[in-house]
């Protein structure tokens, strides 16, 4: 059945291009090689930017995130295609040279394709909810800090997890409780206690999910070898090679120039709006550290107000400007980094460039943080797509490694085009919280005895 109701959504948003396209391009509506041509570069083009962004994956993520995924998709689809058709109407001959029309029936084109997509993505999450009930879970941890970021991140997908029970890992009812339950979350529990629960819940049939430690991403990147007839895997660390350089360095130059063109008006809009605010400076720079822990300014549109304390955003902050907001909000303000890939000292993906003070108190807690400084750090990254200005140290260490050791001009160029659901997500700037109630309390087990609310 989803299988079905995924087909019906990708073939209309074909169909909607098709039949709207075609009442300006004639040779789309009947068996062609316009017709062929058009549907096949749909399809694979489509396929491509849907890995890119996220397919259809209702049950499993929100309406939301998914709207925003396939409608990117779309466009960047729709845009292909387009062109695509643009360039065979020179070959007409009514058509002598190369202009752009059907303007107007590509907006319309995307604008029902949009909403087939909003109808599509909650319709099809509400009958998802409605057949399935949500997970039966149990959560086993090591501390109240460990509850807290686990929850945080449930509490946001009530319907698909029920969190039933929360144990200490130490405590000798996570055997019987994990029988009772359809998934096991295992938050930052020590290597070989998490090994006996995860081969428990694999023996059982329970689903598994784990934060990945640094021996994990060590592990996901290696290649299996047989020496003889022994199996090994090989983790080969080392640094990238010299034509992997090269290359990002050339797509860093080429990128950071068209960028910088293409976004001027918004430098110019954007310096009026600070200027006019409170006559100070355009721009902000502050001190941070890239490869190999080198310390250069950053440089960012000025979103606070001068001469205050140099701290991380929290809710409601008052130091940021009206104009701050909005930069920040669109995140607009981290343009002036283009000038920084231009100098050398950021990349366009990799790390992001966290405050010396930030760094220094991370890695009194977590001295694997410095791992990050690997390479250069990024304007864009896995920690900018997918987390947030407020996600743990410790998580956006894990998406650092997992750039690093993942690691290829492909997965640059795919993470430059996911940048742009950063724009459409509310929660990507959120901020660092002031306070909060804990719903979830963790009590670590003594003789054996549950102490859990």
């Amino acid at each position: 059945m989803w299988l079905l109701i995924k087909a019906i959504l990708y073939i209309s948003l074909l169909a909607i291009f098709i039949i709207v396209l075609s009442q300006e391009n004639p040779p789309l509506a009947r068996l062609s090689r316009t017709m062929g041509i058009a549907i096949t570069t749909f399809i694979i083009v489509g396929i491509l930017f849907l890995r890119i962004y996220g397919m259809y994956d209702i049950g499993r993520r929100k309406s939301k995130p998914i709207i925003y995924s396939i409608s990117l998709a779309t466009f960047f689809t729709d845009a292909v295609v387009y062109l695509q058709l643009m360039i065979m109407n020179t070959i007409t001959p009514s058509i002598s040279a190369f202009r752009l029309s059907s303007i107007g029936a590509l907006i319309i084109t995307y604008i029902v394709q949009i909403i087939i997509i909003v109808i599509f993505a909650y319709a099809g999450n509400a009958l998802f909810f409605k057949i399935h009930d949500p997970e039966s879970c149990c959560i086993i941890t090591s501390s109240q800090q460990s509850l807290d970021c686990i929850v945080r991140a449930l509490l946001r997908f009530k319907k698909q997890y029920k969190i039933d029970y929360i144990l200490d890992y130490k405590d000798s009812a996570i055997w019987e409780t994990m029988d009772k339950v359809n998934t096991v979350f295992i938050q930052d529990v020590p290597i070989v206690e998490r090994s006996k629960i995860v081969q428990y819940c694999y023996k059982n049939k329970i689903n598994i999910y784990f934060n990945p430690e640094i021996e994990d991403i060590v592990e996901m990147n290696a290649k299996y070898y047989l020496l003889d007839d022994v199996s090994v895997l090989n983790a080969n660390v080392k640094t990238w090679t010299m034509e992997q350089r090269i290359a990002k360095k050339l797509l860093d130059m080429g990128l950071a120039i068209v960028l910088g063109i293409l976004t001027s008006p918004i430098w110019i809009v954007s310096a009026i709006a600070i200027k006019a605010y409170d006559g100070g400076k355009i721009f902000f720079k502050q001190k941070r550290a890239t490869l190999n822990g080198r310390v250069f300014e950053v440089y960012k549109f000025r979103t606070m107000k001068e001469n205050v304390e140099n701290r991380s955003v929290t809710d409601d902050d008052d130091r940021i400007t009206k104009p701050g907001k909005i930069l920040r909000k669109i995140r607009m303000d981290e343009l002036p980094q283009l000038l920084n890939i231009l100098k050398g000292d950021m990349s366009f993906v990799g790390p992001r460039p966290e405050m010396l003070e930030n760094v220094n108190e991370y890695e009194k807690e977590l001295p694997e943080f410095r791992y990050r400084l690997r390479v250069k750090a990024g304007l864009t990254g896995y920690a900018q797509i997918a987390g947030k200005y407020n996600t743990t140290p410790k998580d956006k260490l894990i998406m650092d490694m997992m750039y690093i050791e993942q690691f290829n001009i492909l997965k640059d160029i795919q993470l430059i085009f996911q940048t742009f659901i950063v724009l459409l997500k509310s929660d990507s700037t959120e901020a660092f919280k002031t306070g909060g109630s804990q719903e979830y309390v963790f009590r670590a087990a003594e003789n054996d005895e549950k102490e859990y609310k």
